[in-house]
């Protein structure tokens, strides 16, 4: 079981980047998700967390609110046998984000 994982802050996309990354990644899914109460500072029923597994590693996805962004100072990497498999993911996960340098991008989200 693991015992430590990623926290992902959304502004309102944690369902959308959910189903996005385990579309992607093979021996994937979506384990849980709650939703805000009525009282919150969130609409009532919206998502609150998605929690999903990548290929074996649990995340979690927070629909936390605009205060917080993601930069490349927290960063994923994926490590690949082969260069099909880069290409591949590279393809599928620049599509509505952007290239960088070096192996490095950032995806729709703004995760690197």
């Amino acid at each position: 079981m693991q015992k430590i994982g990623p926290c992902l802050w959304f502004d309102g996309k944690a369902e959308e980047a959910a189903n996005f990354y385990t579309s992607i990644f093979k021996n994937s899914r979506i384990i849980d998700t709650t939703r805000y109460l009525e009282g919150s500072h969130q609409p009532e029923g919206s998502v609150m967390t998605v929690r999903f597994v990548l290929d074996g590693e649990e995340f979690l996805a927070l629909n936390g609110g605009p205060q917080f962004t993601f930069s490349p100072a927290i960063s994923f990497y994926v490590i690949c046998e082969m260069q099909e498999e880069v290409d591949d993911l590279w393809e599928k996960l620049t599509a509505g984000g952007e290239g960088v340098q070096c192996g490095w991008l950032k995806d729709k989200f703004g995760v690197s």
